[in-house]
């Protein structure tokens, strides 16, 4: 059975980031107004950064303010009649060492909950998705799908729509652009 890793955060799921930082400050910032994956650093002043990092690992769960993207349910579970699945998502935040792990408690409960049709057993939590060979990867950062897989499908997010065509295709890399197209190359049978 061919193996296929996919990644949690801004892949399955979307959102929640913003939606704490807006909380958090006060503010109705959108997500036409970010294009990198570490808008957080420019937007929160250092000075109150480390409060922030608290408020997020030990105060909230992140879990409870993401959205599911459309169809990402339906697909994964049709997927897993065919393929088995590995859920890979990273929780390492250099900026909050010791309290970023707290994050796994939260990543795995709602894994649980929402793909209870996968096993536990093939939860991942690494930042170093590289190490892991599987035969497909499904990721929202390229930088996650370099190696390790004969087919790279990229989920289109905020961070990553400025990737150009060329530097997909040097990466073998396949941009998708929602789950019905994930299910179009992977469940054509």
């Amino acid at each position: 059975m061919k193996k296929i890793m996919i990644d949690l955060d801004d892949t399955i799921t979307t959102g929640g980031y913003l939606d704490i930082v807006n909380k958090y400050l006060n503010t109705n910032l959108t997500y036409e107004n970010i294009n990198n994956q570490y808008w957080v650093d420019n937007i929160i002043p250092k000075e109150k950064l480390t409060k922030y990092l608290n408020y997020l690992y030990n105060e909230i769960n992140f879990y409870d303010y993401i959205k599911i993207n459309d169809n990402a349910i339906n697909v994964i579970e049709n997927l897993s009649k065919y393929y088995e699945i590995f859920i890979c998502s990273a929780y390492v935040d250099k900026r909050d060492l010791k309290n970023c792990a707290n994050l796994i408690i939260h990543k795995y409960n709602w894994l649980r909950e929402n793909l209870p049709f996968i096993n536990p057993d093939n939860f991942i939590f690494t930042s170093s998705k590289n190490i892991l060979k599987t035969d497909i990867k499904i990721d929202d950062r390229l930088s996650n799908l370099k190696e390790n897989a004969d087919l790279k499908l990229l989920i289109t997010a905020y961070h990553n729509k400025n990737i150009s065509e060329n530097e997909l295709k040097e990466n073998n890399v396949i941009r998708v652009n929602n789950w019905n197209e994930i299910a179009n190359i992977l469940l054509k049978n």
